[in-house]
Order: C-alpha cells, then structure tokens, then sequence
C-alpha cells in the first residue's frame, strides 16, 4: 500500500477542491478541457501511435485503442456535452416535516473518490475524467499498459486544467499500470468510495472476486438479434450487420444471431454475401451450417458450446437457427450477459413479450444494438454498461455518479 499511499492520501484531500467548485465553475473546466485536448490532437496522436506500434496489427484491441483526429474531436464534444448537462449533486429528492418539527430531506451528494480500472481504450480517461469533475468527484484512473502513453498524455492535460484554474490537480490522478498494485487498490477501502471495472470478463471477474471496495461494474456484452418469422428480411439484414461490422471491437456489437427456422434459408441467403463482403467469420450450429455451406459462404465454422455465450470482440459471430420465440428466449437466458438484446419483428405481441420478458439493461425491437451508449442516449459520455441491478443499470453516466445524504433539521428535539 505505501507505493500508492500518497495518490490516495492525494485523492482524499482533493475532494474538498472539487466538492467547492460551483455549478459553472465544472461546466468551465470541461469546456476550457476540451480546447485543450483539441488543439493538442497532434500531441495525443503522437503519444499514441507509440502505444498502437506495439500492437499486432491484427490485434482487435487496436481498434479501442487508435485516436484519431476525428475521434478526439468526437472526445471533446463530449466533455462540451457533459457540461451542457445539469449538476446531479444537491438535488432535492424528498422533503417533510415530522410531527415533532424534525425537517428532514434526502439530497444527491458526489460518491467521493472514484476508481475506475480499465484496458485499452484511452476514450475512457477523458470521458472518466469528465463525467467525474461534472459531478464532483475526485477520479482515479488505471488504465491498461497498452494505452500507457496515451493516458499519460491526457491525464497531464487534464490536470492542467485543473491547475489553471486553481484546484487540486490531484482531482483526477492516473493510478500505476503494473500488476503488483493492483490488489493495494482493490483493498484500499479507506480512502476508495466505489472501484468501477471496465473491459473483459476476466478483469470484472479479478475485480469482483478480490475487491473490499465497493464495485459497481460494467459488464462484457454478449448481445443477440433474433430474427422472427415475420420480420422484413432486408431490414433485418442491414440491422445485424450493421450490429456486427459498424464497430465490432466494442461490448455494445452483436455475438450472435438467432434466426426463426421458417424464414432461416431466405435470410441466411441475403445475409451471405453481406457478411463475405465484410469478411465476418461465422461458427454456425447444424442447420446454420447447412444453409450456408448451401449458398456457397466460405467463412464458415461448425459451432462449439464456446461459441454461444462468447463476446467475440471482432469479425465473428456465432448463428442459430429456433423454433420460435420461446426458444430464443431460453437461448438468450443461458448465453447473455445482460447488456443488450434485440428482437426483429413485425408481430408486435411478440415484439412486447421480448421486450418484457428479455432480461438485459438494453432490450431492443428492428433496431441495431450499437445504440446502447450514453453519448447517443442522451448522457452526455458514459464510464460504461453496467449489466448489474443494484445502483445503475444500462449507460452508467452523470446521473448515476451520485449517491444519497439525509440531511435532518431540528430544534433541540431529543429522542
């Protein structure tokens, strides 16, 4: 614990800055945030093309971890649009009187100290970082070694901000990357109000399993399309690639389509040459693999159990072929994850009995589950998809950086 202690002792000092700073004060810093971030583009980039060369090319992290212009620029809309939104800190939930005069109100306070544990995806350090601030917490930030330089980048870039404006920089502090502190920062329960674990099943799963800090995590994405009988077979097609290839590296893209055995020849004939187009390897179970083989499709595997439950993270998607809508269901309460389901339909009864019946923070009908995402729902950024229940559920955003203080007035009352 000593290696870390003084970033610790560091965080908890810095919660009084940030806890000081006014509404306009946090929507000044990310809008003064994002002017700097912007005209250092070529800066970051160049930080992160050293964290990019050492991956292999083929590597489906390198898509989580490449910056681009246009992606910074995306970045800093989004601090913009943080800011844009309203303080979630000091807002009345309830008030009443008791009848011996006791005035009591529930308010929306900041969690406190904030540590979020992530992999390869340095979008998470300026939207962390944002999202923090704007609700008044202080951010403590372990990314992965693959992004080292570019978090180093944007971490000095953050805490300039806050210099300039005469706060703690220590508001928002990048914890080490190597492994040996790792269950120092789990356990650090003094001075950590929540630990919020991001990226593959097995980190969630260290995190969970080691952690005396409380966790809310943000689970991996093991997302299905069902494709109904009386679905619109060209919308459909457009509707699951677009879920598998638009961006298939992150936890929102699809891993597996379920398509009714009633239309399953048609649509795997349209849907063929659109994922061979796209070079979308594809581990199908018996009658998948038949249909297939049928129309010529070479990226064809024969699925194993493995292959259903499983978050690809890149061009390759498992399909099977149901019975009906019973039978998607079941398959989706075995393999998912909880994070996002979609139905294709035009049965609207059946579309409703997914929708409540489907158990996931995201339940979609005829549409793509790539919108699962804070930034498109509206919340500005998001630290990520929580697939837990208690606390947050879906895109864990501004909103959700919160918890609750009792706040009881009295006039010499005794019990």
């Amino acid at each position: 614990m000593s290696a870390i202690q003084n970033i610790l002792l560091n965080a908890q000092q810095a919660k009084k800055s940030i806890q000081a700073t006014d509404d306009k004060g946090k929507a000044a810093l990310l809008h003064r945030l994002a002017d700097l971030v912007a005209s250092s583009s070529e800066e970051i980039i160049a930080e992160n093309q050293k964290d990019v060369l050492k991956l292999d090319p083929n590597d489906p992290k390198l898509d989580r971890l490449l910056l681009t212009k246009e992606r910074i620029v995306s970045l800093c809309n989004s601090s913009k649009a943080v800011a844009g939104l309203p303080d979630p800190t000091g807002m009345l939930i309830s008030e009443k009187t008791l009848e011996n005069g006791l005035n009591v109100k529930k308010v929306t306070v900041a969690l406190g100290v904030v540590a979020v544990i992530y992999e390869s995806r340095p979008n998470v350090t300026l939207d962390v970082a944002a999202l923090c601030i704007r609700s008044g917490n202080v951010a403590l930030l372990r990314g992965g070694q693959d992004a080292y330089n570019t978090n180093l980048i944007l971490i000095k870039l953050i805490r300039q901000v806050l210099s300039e404006a005469t706060l703690d920089p220590n508001i928002v502090q990048q914890l080490p990357p190597e492994r040996e502190f790792i269950i120092d920062i789990l356990t650090a329960e003094k001075y950590i109000d929540v630990i919020i674990p991001r990226g593959s099943n097995q980190l969630i799963d260290f995190v969970r399993k080691n952690a005396t800090v409380p966790v809310i995590e943000t689970g991996a994405g093991v997302c299905h399309t069902y494709v109904e009988s009386t679905a619109l077979l060209d919308d459909a097609v457009a509707i699951v690639v677009n879920a598998k290839v638009s961006r298939p590296s992150v936890c929102n893209s699809l891993d597996t389509v379920l398509v009714d055995q009633a239309i399953a020849a048609r649509f795997l004939e349209l849907l063929a040459p659109q994922f061979e187009k796209y070079e979308v390897d594809v581990f199908a179970d018996d009658q998948a693999y038949e249909l297939l083989s049928n129309n010529g499709f070479r990226r064809l595997n024969k699925a194993e159990e493995e292959d259903f439950g499983r978050e690809f993270l890149d061009l390759k998607c498992s399909i099977k072929v149901v019975s009906d809508v019973h039978e998607a269901m079941e398959h989706i309460r075995k393999y998912s994850s909880k994070h996002s389901e979609a139905i294709i339909t035009e049965n609207e009864e059946l579309g409703n009995l997914f929708l409540q019946q489907v158990d996931a923070a995201a339940v979609y009908l005829n549409a793509s589950t790539r919108f699962t995402d804070g930034e498109v729902f509206g919340l500005g950024a998001e630290i990520g998809i929580s697939t837990q229940k208690l606390h947050a559920r879906g895109p864990f955003a501004l909103e959700k950086l919160v918890t609750e203080k009792w706040i009881i007035k009295g006039k010499g009352q005794v019990r």
